[in-house]
């Protein structure tokens, strides 16, 4: 599934979790929204979670996904399963048009009706997801960055570089 108008980031670096997502909303060609705030803190803000896609489908996921994250106490890893699993088998779910990124300062997943822990800590999806990735990949690995920081510059390059990505990005850290 590629989804456009937008870029979330997640870098998990010395022992540091951040979340970026850009602000842009657009529809079709037409920017709407420069200022949209697409990444959140969940269960007693010790996760972070993101969404690229459909607004009301991301919000129907945050819902499903907090109240997993109830169900299991806070284990991110059994809600980010469970989750998934609804995905497969739920017919309302398998047509949602998002995607999400939830991370702790263990683990980070990628919830696309699939459910992907990257190897290095480092994920991102939207259309400027790929631009961010390699840029956070390349500043993770040759340079002497934090983690905040290496989400800063990675999300201003996929903004220079994809039309659907704005600099009007919101970090969140734990």
């Amino acid at each position: 599934m590629v989804i456009h108008a937008t870029t979330i980031l997640a870098v998990r670096h010395q022992d540091r979790t951040c979340l970026a997502g850009d602000g842009q909303v657009t529809f079709g060609s037409t920017v709407l929204k420069h200022g949209a705030r697409k990444i959140r803190r969940l269960y007693n803000e010790s996760i972070l979670a993101g969404f690229a896609g459909s607004a009301a489908d991301s919000f129907a996921l945050f819902s499903r996904f907090e109240s997993k994250l109830e169900q299991y106490r806070g284990n991110l890893e059994r809600a980010a399963v469970e989750l998934a699993r609804d995905w497969r088998t739920d017919r309302l779910l398998r047509r949602l048009e998002a995607m999400m990124i939830v991370a702790d300062r263990k683990s980070t997943f990628l919830l696309s009706g699939d459910l992907i822990e990257p190897d290095d800590g480092i994920v991102a999806v939207g259309s400027g997801g790929p631009y961010a990735m390699a840029a956070a990949r390349a500043l993770s690995r040759h340079s002497q960055l934090n983690a905040r920081q290496i989400a800063e510059e990675a999300m201003s390059i996929a903004a220079d570089v994809c039309i659907y990505t704005n600099s009007h990005v919101t970090i969140e850290e734990i």
